[in-house]
């Protein structure tokens, strides 16, 4: 109970923080759809979201280091919702798309905030525990954030107001806390190859990761509508996926421990296959099927990041993890920059199925790789545990570093 009080200001603002951003792609989908935006010009603003969250994994701990944490925080909120706030004085994909970028700031800059605070604040004795609750504040900010989908009117100014109101929410709890501020942390050095260099295998699988999460998330709302979806239902649509994920981390995370990640990484890529064929080639799928098929699409996509994370740390010193989450995080934003406009591109020219053969081939090719680097390399003797590591920030490895040290 004493470190849920000690934290509780953090922890409101990261669960106001998701509802109001994780929102935002969802609704900007649907808005899009009601203004007669084109699938291209909806996967352009999924697309720009992290272009402006790799922009701002990069520049906050600068930025933080020039003008404290509360401050940081408050500038990155407040460029949120007015990024929230503008979708409905210029209206246009293209408009929106910078007002996306903007977001896709907002919750980097926010999270390495909370991030290096928590880093400064915990100490091997309550670092498990503070992690276990920061990981389920974040779950479940974002699954509710799917179902508040449900209750906002696309393209209603009333709706990007609401997610405003509660992106400014968020800077209310850690801006009044009168807990001393942490010093700054340096910011790690981004090296995208360290992750090449020490598994091959770990790069592309982030990469898929985000092929399937980003374009699913961003552009997933444009399917819902075409297979006959209501609003309701879409944003169930989405909750289930998230929903999946959540309750794949700790049956997927004792395979991971037990066996080869290779071989869990490889079946858990076929098992998504089938999820996506399923979803794609049964087009007379009912309401229940297409919300049990985004949930069993959830379980089998969402962990490979931490599989493919955990497979490169197996092979890292200590020194290293700061640098490696760094790494990860970039090939990670890389593929979510471009996977929802592809997915768009191909929707527009081939129909609602071809986001599902898109993130099926990208996954066949992660199951063919894995298969290959079997053969050049054998499975490390000493093996890290494995650790839901969430897409937060490139700052997210000083919290999970030395849990992954820990046998």
């Amino acid at each position: 109970m004493r470190l849920l009080v000690s934290f509780a200001a953090l922890f409101m603002s990261v669960a106001l923080l998701q509802l109001s951003t994780g929102g935002v792609g969802p609704l900007d989908a649907l808005s899009g759809i009601a203004l007669g935006f084109s699938r291209a010009e909806i996967g352009l603003l999924g697309s720009a979201h992290f272009l402006g969250f790799f922009i701002g994994c990069w520049w906050a701990p600068r930025l933080m280091g020039s003008v404290g944490h509360s401050r940081a925080f408050a500038a990155f909120t407040a460029l949120g919702a007015i990024a929230l706030l503008a979708h409905y004085i210029l209206i246009g994909p293209y408009a929106w798309a910078v007002m996306r970028v903007a977001s896709g700031l907002c919750v980097a800059g926010c999270y390495t905030v909370i991030e290096a605070w928590l880093q400064a604040k915990v100490t091997n004795e309550t670092r498990g525990r503070t992690m276990g609750v920061y990981r389920i504040v974040d779950m479940s900010g974002s699954l509710f954030s799917q179902l508040l989908i449900g209750f906002l009117a696309p393209a209603h100014y009333m709706s990007y107001s609401i997610l405003a109101m509660l992106c400014c929410a968020a800077l209310l709890p850690l801006t009044l806390t009168t807990a001393t501020q942490p010093e700054t942390p340096d910011a790690p050095r981004l090296r995208p190859m360290l992750a090449v260099s020490r598994s091959p295998l770990a790069a592309v699988g982030v990469v898929v990761a985000a092929l399937s999460s980003a374009s699913f998330r961003m552009v997933g709302p444009v399917y819902g509508q075409e297979v006959g979806l209501e609003v309701t239902q879409i944003a169930t649509f989405l909750a289930a996926f998230v929903l999946g994920g959540a309750l794949a981390q700790y049956p997927i995370g004792w395979l991971a421990d037990k066996y080869d990640r290779r071989w869990v990484l490889i079946w858990l890529s076929l098992a998504a296959i089938l999820s996506c064929a399923s979803t794609a080639l049964l087009q007379d799928l009912t309401t229940t099927g297409i919300l049990l098929n985004a949930a069993f699409f959830g379980l089998t996509t969402f962990p490979i990041y931490s599989v493919a994370a955990a497979h490169a740390h197996d092979f890292a010193t200590s020194e290293e993890r700061v640098e490696l989450s760094a790494a990860l995080m970039f090939w990670f934003a890389t593929g979510a920059i471009a996977a929802p406009l592809a997915a768009s591109y191909l929707m527009e020219a081939f129909g609602p199925p071809a986001l599902f053969i898109m993130i099926a081939v990208g996954h066949a090719g992660l199951a063919v790789f894995g298969l290959a680097r079997m053969r050049s390399r054998s499975s490390p003797t000493e093996r890290t545990p494995y650790i839901y590591a969430p897409r937060t920030s490139f700052t997210i490895g000083r919290l999970l570093g030395r849990s992954r040290d820990k046998s």
